[in-house]
């Protein structure tokens, strides 16, 4: 939590008792964060001075562009150095034996402390300039929220020495370890090469792709010459014909985005380890440019989430995300700080669960959802379908079309209705849970399918929806509540008799019917747990 700064007094009456913590001595940042700054904002300038000079000189000239552009990438640089310099005078840290402190503000000063025994995460971090000057940034997590948000539990020393960084993640998440066993420690899982083939299976090759394209109309739009790629084309087709340029074009598209997407994979998990330390640690390091390090208590872990995206589910592979508080509420928008194992192949990560879940609590046999969760999946598709047919039909209504669009149009909605239908059958397939004395699991999912493990100990509430199409269906959700990870983990469109009698096992009456046991409400409206 944060405190105001510290009131000086005028007599006895102001002052404190001293503590051994009083006696502690403040410590500065690495002064070399003002260079970092720098050779930061340098590049921001150059990054957007380029273009703009490119553009404002085709108008008028480079001499103009360059007494326009110049000034201000020069005010950008000395002012966020400057500034950066002011912060690193004003911020001073200390670490005690029970807490962690840190003073700092440009404008407004302000104080965070936090208690080491609340301490559940320490990040270490380094992009390619920290690491090439031997600094790192520190994140001290307690995984849990304040009246500001998460930010208010997250203490961030940025930059300090590397050797320094390293000390105190592994003084601030040292426990009593007494009486554990050494032989706990171990390496669980570590980078092989061949794990990158996986990268182009994902869905953001696509977002790649177009990413790609909007770039080169972005640069040629720069020289004045946004056309040029369209009159390319043209003049291609003219030549060879628009299926062969078409089928070429994809092609050459989808392989640069396949190596984009490879080497964003490469850049974010090269030398991946995860290891066991002692205490009962996890920590994750991995890295290329920018370098990672999460350490995590496992005592803090409530569970595992299994994703297989579709084209890494056809090849075989998934990933492991941990369920776990004190990453903070942002962690599942940042995937990789609670990703304990990139895509790899399935029986890795199926290894990875047993070793965090336990053998007997993940080998359980997951129940099937009912016929009526099909038909629900198959409305659904039937709607996207009537769309398609009536969009294609709606072609008629501009007037004449080309025999040829309009076969093309047929066979792309043919396509995606047979798509449509096959991701109806897919997910509700997918869809199956289990309850046993020590974990719930769940899967839900086609595109993404996600196999959740939770240990019961670590649910905290439970609340069963029930919409009027489930009503009629005779189906309904059973969401459990828990204090990491998303917060709210679902069992989706089970049957009303399978979900009363998960309820039941945990909250005798929670699907009784209206003035009957405690009063829970009925299945129409949901009751919270």
């Amino acid at each position: 939590m944060s405190a105001p700064p510290e009131l000086s007094g005028t007599g006895p009456a102001h002052r404190e008792p001293a503590t051994a913590d009083d006696d502690a001595p403040w410590q500065r940042l690495d002064v070399r964060t003002v260079a970092v700054t720098a050779v930061v904002f340098t590049g921001i300038a150059v990054l957007g001075g380029v273009p703009t000079t490119i553009g404002v000189g085709s108008a008028t000239s480079v001499g103009t562009a360059l007494a326009w552009v110049l000034p201000g990438a020069g005010l950008l640089i000395g002012v966020a150095t400057l500034t950066d310099y002011v912060r690193w005078r004003r911020t001073r840290y200390r670490v005690t034996a029970t807490h962690v402190e840190v003073r700092t503000g440009v404008l407004f000063t302000s104080r965070l402390r936090l208690a080491r025994e609340r301490i559940r995460a320490v990040d270490l971090s380094a992009h390619i300039l920290l690491r090439w000057l031997g600094l790192v940034r520190l994140a001290v997590g307690t995984g849990e929220q304040g009246g500001g948000g998460a930010a208010s539990q997250t203490l961030v020393l940025n930059p300090v020495p590397r050797g320094e960084g390293e000390r105190l993640q592994e003084m601030l998440l040292d426990r009593d370890v007494a009486g554990s066993d050494s032989r706990d420690a171990r390496r669980l899982a570590t980078w092989r090469a061949r794990w990158v083939w996986y990268a182009p299976l994902s869905l953001w090759t696509m977002g790649i792709a177009a990413v790609l394209i909007g770039v080169a109309f972005q640069v040629t739009d720069w020289f004045g010459r946004g056309d040029l790629i369209v009159r390319v084309v043209l003049d291609l087709a003219a030549t060879h014909g628009w299926g062969r340029v078409i089928a070429v074009g994809l092609l050459l598209v989808l392989v640069v985005a396949a190596v984009t997407a490879i080497a964003f994979q490469l850049e974010a998990w090269w030398d991946y380890r995860l290891d066991r330390e002692r205490g009962g640690m996890l920590r994750v390091r991995r890295g290329l440019l920018t370098s990672r390090s999460v350490s995590l208590e496992e005592d803090r872990v409530r569970g595992v989430d299994m994703v297989e995206p579709l084209g890494g589910r056809l090849a075989g592979a998934a990933r492991v995300q941990v369920v776990a508080t004190g990453l903070g509420s942002q962690a599942e928008a940042q995937t990789g700080l609670s990703t304990l194992l990139p895509l790899a192949p399935r029986a890795v990560a199926q290894q990875i669960v047993r070793e965090i879940i336990g053998p007997p609590a993940h080998e359980v046999s997951l129940h099937p959802h009912p016929r009526g969760a099909l038909i629900r999946r198959l409305r659904w598709a039937g709607w996207i379908i009537l769309a398609l047919v009536l969009g294609w039909v709606g072609l008629f209504a501009l007037g004449p079309v080309p025999v040829w669009a309009l076969a093309g149009a047929a066979v792309l909605v043919v396509v995606l209705i047979v798509a449509s239908l096959r991701h109806a059958y897919d997910a509700a397939s997918n869809l199956g849970h289990a309850l046993t004395p020590a974990v719930l699991a769940s899967r839900r999912g086609s595109i993404r399918r996600s196999t959740v493990v939770l240990h019961r100990e670590g649910i905290i509430g439970w609340q069963v929806r029930q919409s009027i199409f489930q009503r009629r269906l005779g189906l309904a959700t059973l969401v459990a509540v828990t204090a990491a990870g998303r917060g709210r983990y679902p069992v989706v469109d089970g049957s009303v008799a399978q979900i009363q009698e998960l309820a039941d096992q945990e909250m005798v009456g929670l699907l009784a019917p209206r003035g009957e046991g405690s009063g829970a409400g009925a299945p129409d409206g949901g009751a919270p747990g």
